[in-house]
């Protein structure tokens, strides 16, 4: 599994934070949330979120079945094992993964053991879902695919990869416009893990990075980034390749509540275009 594919669920956890976290009554909370997705310093957002993860922890001690704080909890934990080396990485995305699970057994019964059903009743059970059921079921599959990347060297975490797949397609259907297109980067993300000899399916990918990009008025540069290494890297289309990743670096990255990411999508972009002449 592609290494960029931790990349894409930072993505996922932080632009779902600031909502997430609006629902605690700690107004501070949302303030740091909002703080962090505006930030241009990401050395400070590194060395400062474990804080964070401590704090949002301590409001988890006084109210342990409060959906919002599970999913604002989830999602930081998740958000930043990006920063931290695998075993500590392993370790946050198990939280985090343990942290959505609660939410969505506490919002949703019938999604509490989606691990461990046969694959038929995991797709009987994801059928059922509703438009009301999208941010529990979204940060579910956020932190699944998280949780699986962090255990990429356990090919039983590999085999649920399916399963995060169909639970995103059934989100697309219940409202692609998640997160400003959230959905679809995850499905363009997920179809292009793979060549296509390999089940992989890149062109259906394509389709979904373009679908994701038009949703969020291309304001998501990451989403260029992803769509450059693993579909254009795929289809070995440098072109395509390099100017995905010019139009990242020439951007302006501000924009509320993307511009942290959007700065770690420009520096990536320019490590991935300097590459570029040896790749191809």
């Amino acid at each position: 599994m592609k290494k960029i594919f931790v990349v894409f669920i930072l993505l996922g956890s932080l632009s779902g934070c600031a909502s997430l976290v609006s629902g605690i009554t700690s107004r501070m909370a949302d303030n740091l949330a909002t703080t962090i997705l505006n930030s241009s310093d990401i050395d400070t957002v590194r060395e400062g979120v474990p804080a964070y993860l401590l704090l949002v922890d301590s409001f988890l001690r006084g109210s342990p079945d409060e959906i919002n704080l599970l999913l604002a909890a989830s999602s930081l934990n998740g958000s930043y094992s990006i920063f931290t080396e695998p075993d500590r990485s392993k370790m946050l995305n198990q939280k985090a993964f343990d942290y959505a699970m609660r939410a969505v057994c506490l919002s949703k019964a019938q999604l509490c053991d989606l691990q461990s059903i046969s694959f038929a009743e995991f797709e009987n059970r994801i059928a059922g879902l509703a438009v009301q059921d999208v941010r529990v079921a979204y940060a579910m599959g956020v932190a699944w695919a998280g949780w699986i990347q962090a255990f990429s060297d356990d090919w039983n975490a590999i085999g649920q990869l399916g399963r995060v797949k169909a639970l995103m397609e059934k989100i697309v259907e219940l409202d692609e416009t998640w997160e400003g297109g959230g959905p679809h980067f995850y499905m363009g993300g997920l179809e292009t893990l793979l060549p296509a000899s390999m089940g992989g399916r890149p062109e259906k990918g394509k389709i979904h990075f373009e679908r994701s990009l038009k949703i969020s008025d291309d304001k998501y540069l990451m989403t260029r980034v992803i769509y450059a290494e693993q579909y254009a890297r795929l289809a070995f289309n440098k072109e395509l390749h390099d100017r995905l990743l010019q139009e990242v670096i020439a951007a302006d990255p501000v924009f509320d509540d993307m511009t942290l990411i959007n700065k770690m999508a420009q520096a990536r972009a320019a490590e991935l275009l300097a590459e570029s002449d040896e790749y191809f």
